[in-house]
């Protein structure tokens, strides 16, 4: 530091709202006190070290597939039906929140219900685990069991589709 650096200093701290400022650099030590008093290193901010610069990795991108699976078939062949995805049919009984899908009461024990049981309103179908709470999902139709969508211990969705009662 030099003697333009420290006028130059004097100039900062003057047009600030500070009252006090020390700075230690290299040999060199600077106190100004607004206040015409001297004053005591307990009055001061406690130096912050700057935090570490770290280099930015660049983010790797995945390359970008197309999900969509093509429907043009090489000259000759026709596209079969059974690689579209498949209708659901019956009425959905969806998860109404995230969790674990649990198909029976407790480890051990068979299913609640099986595809091809006859369920009615309000009969339990499965037990959807949240936060350690056991919410009981109900069906809200009357009908079959024609399809279970997930399987037991599978994590599930909101809105995701468990059963089709038919």
């Amino acid at each position: 530091m030099n003697y333009n650096d420290i006028k130059e200093l004097i100039g900062i701290i003057d047009n600030s709202k500070l009252t006090n400022f020390e700075l230690s650099m290299d040999n060199v030590n600077v106190k100004m006190s607004k206040t015409g008093k001297e004053f005591a290193p307990s009055d001061l901010v406690p130096p912050v070290a700057p935090a570490p610069q770290m280099p930015v990795a660049p983010q790797p991108t995945a390359p970008v597939v197309n999900s969509t699976p093509s429907t043009v078939a090489p000259q000759g062949e026709t596209v079969k039906e059974e690689e579209k995805a498949p209708e659901i049919s019956g009425n959905i009984v969806k998860s109404p929140i995230v969790g674990t899908f649990y198909s029976s009461t407790s480890p051990g024990k068979p299913p609640i219900v099986s595809k091809g049981d006859k369920v009615s309103k309000g009969d339990v179908l499965c037990i959807v685990e949240a936060m350690k709470v056991m919410n009981e999902i109900t069906s809200d139709f009357d009908g079959e069991v024609l399809e279970i969508f997930v399987e037991n211990g599978q994590l599930v969705e909101f809105g995701e589709p468990l059963f089709a009662i038919g």
